[in-house]
């Protein structure tokens, strides 16, 4: 017997004592989790992280204990994400969509027989559409439960051009430290150098994954677009593509300042020495673009600033 809110309330005599109880069994429940919610937001008031971590566990224990993913369905496809994360989990869950802008932009770039690599692809928002978009997609994703769902979401949307390894971008071959977020997964990441709350707040299990320089492993080296996104990493896999590298058109990356002073523990000329080929830099979050010779400028301004950017596009032209 379906019963709506709307039934009870007009007529709630009308009910045997079986369905009563059923309702009020459900509606309780929802009370106390109403009440566990609002509880965790009040005692973690003043810490943003801790309100998110919280939440997510929280929503992992709705949804009990063998509940693997949340599907959410988004103007890109399904998408299948851990419910533990309010990162892309959340963002997919709550916007129907992710990096909107950061998509058009490449649409806007690469002709339809590009082929991409996506370093970091995490649940596959960015690859998935883009392997609808172009001939080719090869997406790395080094965290293996996130590679899971990576794995679902290939499945779920039908793609039949993305091949997807469960590696970490490096500058040699060899085992890397590495920290499993859990209330943002896409923030999983490798040992930092320098340790802080922003990186532990969530207590994220340690474990060891497989570092390859990206130029030993893969055979082909033609990818025309090259998409990075792997939270401090980015001077090492940099050093261990720069083949791959020169012969990409484009390359996208973001940028996080605290993730070069405490991740990687490198500067912004080191990094930008690892890019000799791209004469373009096209800023975003700063609506701006410049050659060359102001790339160092621009970006130690916003490393000076703590400013971040998505997506750094660094282009030849």
């Amino acid at each position: 017997m379906k019963i709506s809110i709307e039934q009870i309330v007009k007529d709630p005599e009308a009910f045997s004592a079986d369905d009563t109880a059923v309702v009020e069994n459900i509606l309780n429940y929802y009370m106390a989790c109403n009440e566990e919610l609002k509880k965790i937001m009040r005692s973690n008031a003043a810490d943003r992280l801790q309100q998110m971590a919280g939440v997510g566990l929280f929503t992992k224990k709705l949804l009990g204990a063998h509940g693997r993913a949340i599907i959410t369905e988004t103007i890109d496809g399904l998408f299948a994400s851990d419910p533990e994360d309010y990162g892309v989990g959340w963002d997919i869950r709550r916007d129907g969509r992710f990096s909107t802008e950061l998509l058009k932009s490449i649409y806007r770039s690469a002709l339809p027989a590009s082929k991409v690599l996506v370093v970091g692809a995490h649940i596959g928002t960015l690859a998935i559409p883009l392997a609808k978009k172009y001939a080719y997609v090869a997406a790395i994703e080094a965290n293996p439960h996130t590679f899971r769902l990576l794995e679902m979401n290939i499945r779920l949307n039908n793609v039949t051009n993305c091949e997807i390894f469960n590696i970490a971008a490096n500058d040699k071959e060899e085992t890397l430290k590495f920290m499993l977020n859990r209330a943002n997964s896409g923030g999983s990441k490798r040992k930092p150098v320098k340790d802080h709350y922003i990186y532990n707040y969530d207590e994220p299990q340690e474990i060891e994954v497989a570092g390859v320089a990206l130029d030993n492993y893969f055979t082909r080296r033609d990818f025309d677009v090259v998409l990075m996104d792997i939270e401090g990493s980015e001077y090492f896999a940099l050093k261990g593509m720069q083949d791959i590298l020169s012969k990409a058109r484009g390359l996208i990356m973001e940028f996080i300042p605290h993730h070069l002073r405490n991740v990687s523990n490198v500067t912004v000329e080191k990094l930008l020495a690892l890019l000799p080929g791209f004469t373009t830099l096209r800023v975003p979050s700063l609506n701006k673009t410049v050659k060359r010779e102001e790339f160092a400028g621009v970006l130690n301004y916003m490393y000076e600033r703590g400013l971040e950017d998505g997506g750094l596009m660094f282009g030849k032209y």
